[in-house]
């Protein structure tokens, strides 16, 4: 199998096999209109077998939420050809619309324009409460 390099854009690799559609969908890359390659059950020698996502756009959508749904990938940011910056996403300080809540007692609830916004609590347990009646998120 054949997957052409890529100029500019990004490689989101090291993705626990079965995984890339669910990440594909999550970032809403069926939206963009560039090309873009998903790799599935990939040979790995850390891994066994992975997913591996590329991205050949300039244009990308936020990658920051990436350390919340997976956070054991690799982002490498692809330049002229060439990897410029290689990181692990970290846990964002917040989520926006990334998960709903589930307290049907919430405001977000009634108001259905709201935002579904949580905060990080406890970074070591990777806790996210919501920032409107602080339950606890689920995912």
């Amino acid at each position: 199998m054949n997957v052409d390099s890529i100029k500019n854009g990004v490689v989101i690799d090291h993705i626990t096999a079965g995984d890339g559609m669910k990440i594909y969908y999550f970032l809403g890359l069926d939206k963009l209109d560039c090309p873009i390659a998903l790799i599935k059950n990939a040979m790995s020698r850390n891994m066994g077998r992975k997913d591996i996502i590329k991205v050949d756009s300039e244009n990308l959508p936020d990658l920051c939420a990436l350390g919340y749904i997976a956070p054991d990938v690799t982002v490498n940011v692809i330049k002229d050809g060439e990897i410029i910056k290689k990181y692990h996403p970290e846990l964002p300080e917040q989520l926006a619309d990334i998960v709903k809540c589930q307290n049907p007692r919430c405001i977000t609830s009634t108001e259905q324009e709201l935002p579904h916004i949580f905060s990080l609590t406890d970074r070591e347990n990777r806790v996210y409460r919501c920032i409107y009646c602080e339950s606890k998120a689920k995912g």
